[in-house]
């Protein structure tokens, strides 16, 4: 993951020299569908949250 990371801000920072990742993001490895299904269900219903999240 280290590396995958360092090569892609690396040939990011070749097209746009501002590339940073976003901050306080931390990489998760899903390790079997109970995982899965909690972080697509995440994703699908967190637009519904914006209008509360302060």
């Amino acid at each position: 993951m280290r590396w995958n990371k360092g090569r892609t801000a690396f040939e990011s920072r070749k097209i746009n020299s501002g590339f940073t990742w976003q901050t306080r993001f931390h990489d998760h490895i899903i390790r079997n569908d109970e995982e899965y299904q909690r972080i697509a269900n995440y994703i699908d219903n967190n637009p519904a949250n914006w209008g509360v999240d302060k």
